[in-house]
């Protein structure tokens, strides 16, 4: 038995409750090396001794190049629990794992086994119920529309408190309202709006106002006419909140540059040095702590009482006074926990159902286990389809090893409630850089669309806006574009995925792969399957396919390269 892969972590994603019944319980081990894996639990205040202990079949979920993964998920009549693992290899050896140990046999004594003290409802994740439904549509606010169907492409400008604020193309708060019958008829539920706040540059990351819309965007007026309309319409609303550095003409940055140490601001920000002296010029360092090196962008202290009451009551009023439904938190990795623990706490006590999303380009499971943030940005997804549709520089096998990782890295709850996304304001545009093939990016959309999480779409992907410098992918939204196979593919299956629940909730299972590229996964509830066939490959797969609802290249047994096939059933 290869002892040395195998890994379980009490109180993790590795065993958790998904509510006040239910609960699962992970292992991993070694690739192809373990015949059965049963999992022995009991109420570890159990007055039997030694406990009275209750089996249950794990079943293989998931595999990687190097690893399997064996769940169970069931309803335990106990809120204390404790529990073993029992392995049988492919020889025959058996053996009993329990804190992190390997064993023969039961222990008499009961504080030995693995613990799931107790099945808090504090400590569950509970996530927004509507996460899981949710389809975003990504609008970079300055780039979108001034009016309906069409952005003026001049430059904007006004003055804010004697600081000149400034837009690039033309996007304002108007555009975007006059132009949800567009959003609503690809079938996007939820828009998620970068930021909006008053700023100086045109992208809004610099802060010099958090109570007011950027007067270039529009009024306060005109956005809660605007989130008023998107309810109106059964959809919801995210913004952009960036409370990890403000910018230079922040009033409190304004004062600490002015008074020194004398100013009641100074401990909002990092590492300041009397006096503030703010670079000439972009390629000088600051000698205060930037976001980035970035010095229009002093970063905020945010283990610092004031500021943490400051920011939270920014949150708190737009999330109260204009009943935003979520928030996508900036930088949100960089910014100390204890904000964001109170934080969520105030926003939650606000409204139950908004959703925190946190910009975290990593592994985030750290953020992700019910105290910090309901979602984060999966930047991962974006990287591992890059390298396997776009660039073509993975095969299957590796990719589905990263997959795995993907959907073992986190809680269930956390899982269907990824941000995925193909594109961001950050990011060259995904159609660049497969070369302009609209084959290869198909591919990437079905699969967007059929993974588990939210799947988000940047602006003008839908009519294949290309761009790999900031200027280009963020440029302007081509609406005389001519409406092409993209823009159909992605409303056939937004319509798609808000009409079958299998592809919002189910599990996800891979039926088959081949290292050349053919990648064939499912998606499952108990009432429902659908089943999906990838062929990224330069040959015809060939498979008898029945029960279709939407494919790309299939004909009488024939699938072609870069084609796809996605079918109500069992494949």
């Amino acid at each position: 038995m290869k002892k040395e892969a195998i890994l379980h972590i009490p109180m993790s994603e590795y065993a958790y409750a998904l509510d006040e019944d239910r609960v699962v319980f992970r292992i991993r081990t070694g690739k192809d090396d373990i015949s059965s894996c049963t999992l022995y639990y009991g109420d570890r205040a159990c007055r039997n001794n030694p406990v009275d202990f209750h089996s249950v079949e794990m079943k293989k979920v998931a595999y990687s190049t190097l690893f399997d993964w064996y769940e169970v998920e069931f309803k335990s009549i106990y809120n204390r629990i404790c529990y073993y693992f029992q392995l049988v290899d492919n020889e025959g050896e058996c053996i009993l794992f329990y804190g992190d140990s390997f064993e023969k046999d039961r222990s008499i004594n009961r504080s030995e086994y693995f613990q799931l003290p107790f099945n808090h409802r504090a400590d569950r994740l509970q996530i927004p119920s509507w996460a899981k439904d949710a389809v975003v549509y990504n609008i970079f606010p300055d780039s979108f529309a001034t009016g309906k169907g069409f952005i003026s492409l001049n430059e904007t400008s006004a003055s804010y408190n004697g600081y000149s604020i400034k837009g690039l193309r033309g996007g304002t708060i108007k555009g975007i309202r006059e132009n949800l019958d567009y959003i609503e008829a690809l079938g996007f539920n939820t828009i998620y709006l970068n930021p909006i706040f008053v700023a100086g540059e045109y992208h809004k990351y610099d802060t010099i106002d958090y109570f007011h819309i950027d007067p270039v965007f529009g009024s306060d007026e005109e956005f809660k006419v605007l989130v008023d309309d998107i309810h109106q319409r059964g959809m919801r609303i995210i913004i952009d909140g960036v409370f990890n550095h403000s910018g230079w003409h922040f009033f409190a940055f304004e004062d600490v540059k002015q008074k020194g140490r004398e100013s009641k601001y100074w401990s909002w920000f990092h590492h300041l040095e009397d006096p503030v002296v703010v670079p000439d010029t972009w390629e000088e360092y600051p000698k205060y702590e930037c976001f980035g090196y970035e010095r229009m962008m002093p970063k905020l202290a945010t283990d610092d009482p004031l500021v943490q009451e400051y920011f939270i009551n920014v949150g708190k009023y737009w999330t109260e006074k204009f009943d935003i439904d979520g928030w996508r938190l900036d930088v949100a990795s960089e910014i100390c926990d204890l904000f964001w623990i109170n934080f969520r706490r105030e926003i939650k006590s606000v409204k139950r159902d908004c959703l925190l999303i946190g910009e975290v380009w990593e592994s985030a499971g750290h953020w992700l286990d019910g105290k910090i943030f309901d979602s984060t940005m999966n930047y991962d997804f974006r990287r591992h389809l890059l390298r396997y549709f776009a660039l073509e520089n993975i095969n299957t096998e590796e990719f589905n090893s990263r997959v795995t990782n993907m959907l073992m890295r986190y809680r269930k709850q956390a899982l269907l409630s990824q941000l995925n996304l193909l594109d961001s304001h950050d990011v060259s545009r995904f159609l660049s850089l497969c070369g302009g093939n609209e084959r290869k990016m198909e591919l990437a959309v079905v699969f967007l669309m059929t993974f588990p999480g939210m799947p988000c779409v940047f602006y003008g992907d839908e009519l294949g806006v290309m761009g790999e410098e900031e200027r280009e992918y963020r440029k302007a939204m081509p609406w005389e574009s001519v409406r092409g196979n993209l823009f159909y593919l992605y409303k056939e299956l937004i319509s798609l995925r808000n009409r079958e629940s299998a592809l919002r909730s189910g599990s996800f299972r891979v039926e088959g792969i081949s290292k050349e590229g053919v990648y064939i996964y499912s998606r499952r509830t108990e009432e429902s399957v659908i089943s999906v066939i990838i062929n990224r490959t330069g040959f015809t797969y060939y498979r008898k396919v029945g029960n279709i609802i939407l494919q790309q290249g299939y004909n009488e047994g024939r699938l072609e390269p870069y084609g796809y096939v996605i079918k109500k059933g069992e494949i």
